[in-house]
């Protein structure tokens, strides 16, 4: 009987702890739900909208499994992935005032005594004010509702930008993001179905000599699958400011652009974007057995922010810094080459603002050490802006620890709508001199603006103006940044003649545009 009692008390005790436990639970959903209603609490951000492989403790593989292994088939890998690579292409529309054919009577009396059908036929008709630009590329869906990554490249400035599927089905897709200094695009379609999607891994776990697929539509050849594998990481090859290749000796040819670099379990672990061709560099025809991926890695983030907020933001210290060698890690009492130098600290930048100064080497960012001056730009880029972090730093040999409060690393700089005809007619883009592009230009001076792109066949092309060069004077006006370049263009006449104080290469010269 006694038995009984204590088994009846039990039971009791346990009953009434599972409805304080689902009361609690279900208060809080209640609590929840209220915060939603009243706006207390901000939309969810920095969710993954994608599948990813699932992390699993590996096991270690018996010493005869691991040995000499070659794969004799990629089919089971490709099957899993290239339904979700899809070919994409793009139309644009090109505007020229160049003419085609050289003329030598075009304004003379013989011209209207013979005709144009006469000059026409012997020195060419003129070209077209706009003709029509095609270009493919590739892409792999990350989400069943039409989400899809690509390059940056492949979609820049597409005035219709169309999607085929592997079914052969074909949509109109729309740009939800893009960022020029990675390469990496987020566009969308709307399908009526749900879609096939890839699986996205880790690209962090890649290492030299691993077996890698890539699939793509090289040459508008849908859905070509090549084997190669891993030959460097971390690959700095100038194409931006943010580089870490994957280098990859798979094959990667025109039209590849965008499409997965998948690993041999069939998960994703770059975007491949470019070749290189001892004859014309990067990006240029002719594969010779290196070609570079993004790191699926580095996308992550950046694909997020795409999503959801359409462009990327990013940490900003304010540095000029510089990679330590053996001589400059001597003169400033250092046994080690880690670390980046301190060269010049941007006035009223977050760094100035925390005490950071000229000759301090940083050795630790947010608990991470810093290997060199790109490291350091690389893991600043990737923490958000107004993030307080710990910045550790060695100044005259003692070791001394500093808060920064992030900025927002200045956005690329385009000449605004108030000036967009000029700019169309010059054919030219800027952006602010940042201490990032100041050192990679190798200049110390940051005011006036740099060239990021030069149209083919321009007006400034034809001037001689090229990426690269910085426009210090407009109209003989000092110019310090974008804002200044904006307003100097708006006031000025192209009819007239536009002088620009050009410097290139550490050299200053004087260029006019005029409009022909």
């Amino acid at each position: 009987m006694e038995f009984r009692k204590k088994i009846i008390l039990i039971l009791l005790i346990i009953a009434v702890a599972c409805i304080y436990f689902a009361g609690d639970i279900e208060f809080k959903q209640d609590i929840a739900k209220i915060e939603n209603a009243l706006g207390l609490k901000s939309a969810s951000t920095g969710q993954k909208f994608w599948i990813e492989k699932e992390k699993k403790e590996k096991k270690a593989k018996p010493k005869e499994e691991s040995h000499y292994f070659i794969p004799t088939t990629f089919a089971d890998v490709a099957d899993k992935v290239k339904d979700a690579v899809v070919n994409i292409s793009t139309d644009r529309v090109i505007k020229t005032r160049r003419s085609g054919g050289f003329n030598p009577f075009k304004d003379s009396p013989f011209k209207d005594f013979f005709g144009d059908d006469f000059f026409d036929h012997f020195f060419g008709p003129d070209m077209p004010k706009e003709y029509r630009q095609q270009s493919l590329g590739s892409g792999f869906i990350i989400n069943e509702d039409g989400y899809i990554v690509t390059n940056n490249h492949v979609v820049d400035k597409a005035d219709k930008i169309r999607v085929k599927l592997s079914d052969g089905k074909e949509y109109t897709a729309e740009v939800i993001g893009k960022d020029a200094k990675t390469d990496i695009a987020l566009i969308k379609i709307e399908p009526d179905h749900k879609l096939p999607v890839v699986t996205l891994g880790d690209s962090d776990k890649l290492r030299v000599g691993d077996w890698v697929i890539a699939i793509g539509n090289p040459f508008g050849l849908e859905r070509t699958v090549t084997a190669g594998i891993v030959s460097a990481k971390e690959r700095v090859i100038g194409a931006g400011p943010y580089d870490d290749f994957i280098q990859t000796d798979a094959s990667i040819n025109p039209g590849n652009s965008g499409g997965p670099l998948v690993d041999m379990e069939g998960n994703v672990v770059g975007i491949n974007t470019a070749i290189f061709s001892p004859n014309g560099g990067f990006g240029s025809p002719g594969n010779i057995g290196i070609g570079f991926s993004i790191p699926i890695n580095l996308a992550k983030n950046i694909l997020i922010q795409l999503k959801e907020k359409g462009k990327v933001t990013r940490g900003w210290l304010g540095l000029l810094v510089q990679t330590l060698d053996e001589n400059l890690a001597k003169q400033f009492g250092r046994e080690s080459k880690e670390g980046a130098l301190v060269g010049q600290v941007t006035k009223d930048s977050p760094a100035e603002k925390a005490g950071i100064k000229r000759g301090d080497i940083i050795i630790e960012f947010n608990g991470q050490k810093v290997k060199d001056s790109r490291d350091l730009s690389m893991k600043a880029a990737s923490t958000p802006p107004g993030t307080k972090v710990k910045v550790k730093l060695v100044r005259d040999g003692k070791e001394k620890t500093v808060t920064v409060v992030l900025g927002e690393y200045p956005e690329e700089g385009v000449v605004s709508a108030k000036s967009k005809s000029t700019e169309e007619k010059i054919g030219i883009t800027v952006e602010n001199i940042t201490p990032e592009i100041a050192r990679q230009l190798d200049v110390t001076n940051t005011k006036g603006v740099v060239v990021s792109r030069v149209e083919r066949g321009s007006t400034a092309y034809r001037a001689g103006i090229r990426r690269g060069d910085i426009i210090r004077e407009v109209n003989r006006k000092p110019i310090e940044n974008v804002d200044d370049f904006e307003r100097e263009i708006g006031k000025a006449d192209l009819a007239e003649g536009i002088l620009f104080l050009i410097e290139s290469k550490g050299m200053t010269h004087y260029v006019t545009i005029i409009e022909e």
